[in-house]
This record gives structure tokens, sequence and C-alpha cells, in this order.
């Protein structure tokens, strides 16, 4: 662990009374923060660790409860605070800053009384991961592990954990995959030596369409060959690297569909996107399609898990994590969404292990 995520630390957060729970003030404020960097909504929610879904309802449940708008959509522009929202955002960066220089002294006296005679577990679990709807809903309802999740594709979040950025990584492999493929593919971040891998679930990938499939599509290279329009995901994604092979597999130049270069970040966001009939298809999960009441042509199964440093899979904290992932809550959570599959309960091994059935 990071001597960040493990040292006890004095906090500050704002207080709305009436209006705001002081969980969803927190949430909110990040989520501001975040789309003030980045004007693209979906890149902002995954920044602040949470779904397209959840941050489109907290910005609309907190502006009721506020009574003013904090950002405002333009077709072409993204999404871009308010004056009104701008201004919390600066007043929270602010104020801060200003406690961090109030609480110092406050905060080496709590190290010192500690360390002597505590063992500090870490506050929260650092997760980056390859966006997946079962994993955002169960850390986002989560009780007893606190996460910092960070949404990125299986590469970088591999890559990511090789670096010693966080404590878990997630991703997903194709389950057809050759044993020595996925080893090789896995080394080129990660350590043998130091790193082990747990699968947790099987999900269904394939192509998200408008419901009853108007187009009859039943593969990638369909969308080609009759001029429709897609969405991709974001390079560095293990799901863009499956659309790339799929589409090679095809005899498909990516150059010839319409919309290869729009890309999103979350299978959510892919779905919105043929939500709103901006792209005639999209390549993603099974569940984003039926969360958007839209049509789904199955193509790969694959499976999905974490890796992680051996240290923390023998941990105190990495055996509450495991046993939260083998508990029977998420288990029932995965089997109540279309397109998933628990795997059976098993204790992080060997790279090989991960796809072993």
């Amino acid at each position: 662990m990071s001597s960040v995520a493990t040292k006890p630390r004095l906090r500050w957060s704002w207080d709305f009374g009436p209006l705001l729970q002081d969980i969803d003030t927190t949430r909110l404020l990040h989520l501001l923060g975040a789309l003030g960097a980045n004007a693209a909504l979906g890149v902002a929610a995954r920044d602040a660790g949470m779904s397209y879904r959840t941050a489109w309802g907290l910005l609309r449940g907190c502006e009721q409860a506020l009574g003013a708008s904090l950002v405002v959509m333009e077709r072409g522009r993204g999404t871009r605070l308010t004056e009104f929202g701008a201004a919390l955002v600066e007043l929270d960066v602010a104020a801060r800053d200003a406690l961090d220089e109030v609480h110092a002294p406050w905060q080496r006296k709590l190290e010192a009384l500690l360390a002597p005679v505590v063992r500090v577990a870490p506050e929260r679990l650092r997760v980056t991961a390859s966006h997946d709807l079962a994993l955002a809903d169960w850390v986002e309802h989560g009780r007893r592990i606190r996460f910092e999740l960070s949404w990125r594709g299986s590469e970088d979040a591999l890559a990511a954990l090789g670096r010693g950025e966080c404590e878990l990584a997630g991703f997903h492999v194709p389950e057809d995959w050759p044993v020595a493929r996925a080893e090789n593919w896995l080394g080129l971040w990660l350590d043998a030596g130091i790193h082990v891998c747990l699968p947790v679930m099987r999900r269904r990938q394939g192509l998200i369409v408008a419901r009853g499939n108007p187009h009859r599509l039943a593969s990638l290279g369909d969308i080609a060959r009759r001029g429709l329009r897609m969405v991709n995901r974001q390079r560095g994604s293990a799901t863009r690297g499956l659309i790339d092979e799929l589409l090679a597999a095809n005899r498909v130049r990516p150059e010839s569909i319409a919309g290869y270069q729009h890309e999103e970040f979350t299978h959510e966001a892919v779905a919105a996107e043929v939500a709103a009939g901006q792209a005639d298809a999209g390549f993603g999960i099974e569940a984003a399609a039926v969360r958007y009441d839209l049509g789904f042509v199955p193509l790969v199964i694959e499976r999905y898990g974490f890796a992680m440093t051996r240290a923390l899979a023998e941990s105190p904290e990495g055996r509450v994590l495991l046993a939260r992932l083998h508990g029977n809550t998420f288990r029932q959570r995965l089997l109540a969404m279309p397109g998933y599959e628990p795997l059976p309960a098993r204790e992080p091994g060997s790279w090989s292990a991960f796809l072993a059935r």
C-alpha cells in the first residue's frame, strides 16, 4: 500500500444543512470538479468514480434540492458548468487549500500518536478498472469496503497496477483466448512473482442496436457493408482491441465505418448514444443494452476479474475483499443482471488460472 493510502488524516466536508446529504455533497463536488476539467460527462463521471447514469441523476437531484442549475448541456460543446456550479467548485478548492495549512500541525500530531500503537488499514482501496455495470453498482452500494474507483481501459488499468498507482486492476479477456496469449498479454504490465489474478464473472459482449434490431445486424462487418454509423470505445480499452480484431476477421477497414472515430469511455455511454439516435450500433455488454431498452446481438463471452499484489491478497483487507466478491450479495447481483454469470469462488492465483475451467 502507498503511504498516501494508509496515512490517517483530518477531514473536511461541506454541510449544506437540510438541502443535501453529506454523501451527495461530497460526490457532487467531485463530479463538478471533474466536469470543470473535462466537458464530457462520461469522462467526468468515470474520473469521479460513478456511472454515467448515476452522475446524471446526481446532477438533476442536486439541482432540484438547491433550486439552481449546476450544468448546461449544449450540442457540440458537451457539458459545462454554470456560473453557480463553477462558483461552488472555486469555493471548495479555496477552502481546502486554506484548511490544509490549518490542519497540518494537527495532522502530524495525529500520525505521531497513532504510529506506535495502531496498524492503520487503508482508508480506501484504489481500484482502476475497465468499465463494468455490475462492478459499478456493487461499489456504489458497498458499505463494508470503501473504494476509490477510476474507470480506464484494461490495458491502462493493468499498467497502473504495475506502476503501483492502485491496489486493484479490473480487466477482461475473451474466454476463448489461449492461456499462453493471456500470460503474454498480462506480462506486458505485471510481474508473475508479485501479482496474482482472480476471475470473478462471465459476461456477454456484442452489438448494441435499436430495439428489434431493425437493420438485422449479425456482425460488425454488417455495419460497414450497410453504410451505418457506429459508436466506438476508446483506444487502450480491451473492448476496443476486441472490436479491431473482429473488424480484421471480417476484412473491414476501420476507416470505412462512419463513426469509428466516435469514442466513448463506458458501455453505458455507448448504449446512450445508440438510444439517442446518434449511432446505429455500438459494441458493449448486454446489461447496458437492456438498461436502455435496446436490442443486443451476442458475439463474445469473456471473463472479467482483478489483478492485485500477492501482499494485498494475503492481507486482512484483501481477505475482506475476497469474502465480499465471493459472497451471496454480489453473486445475486450478477445473476439478476442480463448477460452475467458468477464464476466459482477461488483464491487469487497464477495468470494461467484466470482462464482455467
